[in-house]
């Protein structure tokens, strides 16, 4: 029998959940406090997935990047594509907290937003 031990990040708590796998099937889950440790590790054994979190560049903006976050939770397989596409995306300021800056990112069906707003570069008068 295989065993994992997982650190839950569920909630505050942090418990340490042990996962007894038989031939890839999980057969228990032990050490979590809340039903969300069990949910937790569950989702983290049988398909493991994350917010990805990053900048993307921004032209004629008041600054020259822009934080950005998955909408959801993207497969933990698909992070490095995820962050070609970004890699790869120049924004046109303006921009607003929540703009979706990409669409499918990954081909996963998840939305790429702006988590700040980037106002047009107004230039410097002498």
């Amino acid at each position: 029998m295989e065993k994992k031990e997982l650190i839950c990040v569920g909630c505050p708590l942090g418990c340490v959940v042990n996962v007894e796998l038989e031939e890839g099937v999980i057969k228990n889950i032990s050490g979590y406090s809340c039903k969300r440790g069990v949910t937790y590790a569950q989702k983290e054994i049988t398909n493991p997935a994350r917010i990805v979190t990053s900048t993307i560049k921004v032209e004629g903006g008041e600054k020259p990047l822009v934080s950005v976050k998955t909408k959801q939770n993207v497969p933990k397989n698909s992070i490095f594509q995820c962050m070609d596409d970004i890699r790869n995306v120049v924004a046109r300021a303006p921009i607003t907290a929540g703009d979706v800056l990409i669409e499918n990112v990954a081909e996963t069906g998840v939305e790429v937003v702006a988590t700040k707003d980037v106002g047009i570069d107004v230039g410097t008068s002498t």
